[in-house]
């Protein structure tokens, strides 16, 4: 079978990892080369955007583009975790009303400094973090500058408050979540988290692992997005030969446009590299050929 490069949008049920989907799609892509932008905690729901074959070496893009989610908030409750999946450390009965809450949210917008929890797949010397403390360990974690470009209330649901979220890579929204209750002075945790956008890229667009699983391979690997649908926000430029030539040599090469990025095709259509022209010149930020 002739092999394959391409990004395929996931929507992630509940209860599976991140790493779970992926070995599962590659049995049913029949393709090894695998990988993903942005883990989702398993009671997370949503879009998980997988780049298969050649399109792997595009992940790093992915993972430094903007992130969206729709989040529940329980407030009354502290965790270990920081989400209701966890072990509960404390409660508070009194409940805050959503004037509470949105007064508290404005310190959070903006560029922060956020903790990353202990159940968490950083490594602090060689171990990841949640495998310290579900052995009861707790270590010094520094801080993480990231940016919450956009924190709303939605809405309520069932007595929590629903929260609409964009931001940075490197954010978790749980401890976001905890950090909130903290504020409030009653505590909180995360009930459930859905991500609905990665980039340009929607959860509208995705399909259900369900549906994936149950199509023969032909039809899914028809589902495959082109690589270069990543940078779309990237004007596209097509080379004539020569440049072609001294671009696959690995070289830079002459381009009159105008300074910026931008998307080079071969004279056939073939989607070259992401890449920057400069005074004229032409310079690869990264080839996918």
């Amino acid at each position: 079978m002739e092999p394959m490069d391409g990004i395929l949008l996931v929507d992630k049920p509940a209860g599976w990892t991140s790493h779970d989907v992926v070995a599962k799609l590659r049995g049913v892509l029949g393709e090894r080369r695998m990988g993903h932008s942005g883990t989702l905690d398993p009671m997370a729901t949503g879009l998980l955007v997988l780049f298969v074959g050649r399109a792997t070496k595009a992940v790093s893009f992915s993972e430094a583009q903007e992130k969206r989610y729709r989040a529940r908030l329980r407030l009354g409750v502290v965790t270990d975790t920081q989400d209701t999946t966890g072990t509960v450390l404390q409660t508070c009965p009194r409940r805050a009303a959503r004037a509470e809450l949105e007064a508290v949210l404005p310190r959070f917008r903006g560029e922060i400094e956020q903790l990353p929890p202990m159940y968490s797949a950083i490594k602090v010397q060689g171990k990841k973090l949640y495998e310290i403390a579900r052995r009861g360990g707790e270590v010094e974690r520094q801080p993480r500058r990231i940016t919450i470009h956009e924190l709303t209330v939605a809405g309520e649901q069932d007595g929590e408050f629903l929260l609409d979220i964009r931001c940075s890579k490197g954010t978790y929204v749980r401890t976001l979540c905890h950090d909130i209750g903290a504020a409030l002075g009653c505590g909180g945790a995360m009930s459930a988290l859905r991500r609905t956008a990665v980039g340009a890229y929607r959860v509208e667009e995705a399909h259900a692992l369900e549906e994936l699983i149950a199509l023969p391979r032909e039809e899914a690997r028809r589902l495959l997005l082109p690589l270069d649908s990543l940078f779309a926000d990237c004007a596209a430029l097509a080379l004539n030969a020569k440049q072609e030539r001294l671009c696959r040599s690995g070289g830079g090469f002459a381009c009159a446009a105008p300074d910026g990025t931008y998307r080079f095709y071969a004279p056939d259509g073939a989607f070259l590299m992401l890449g920057r022209v400069t005074n004229g010149q032409a310079a690869a930020i990264k080839r996918f050929f």
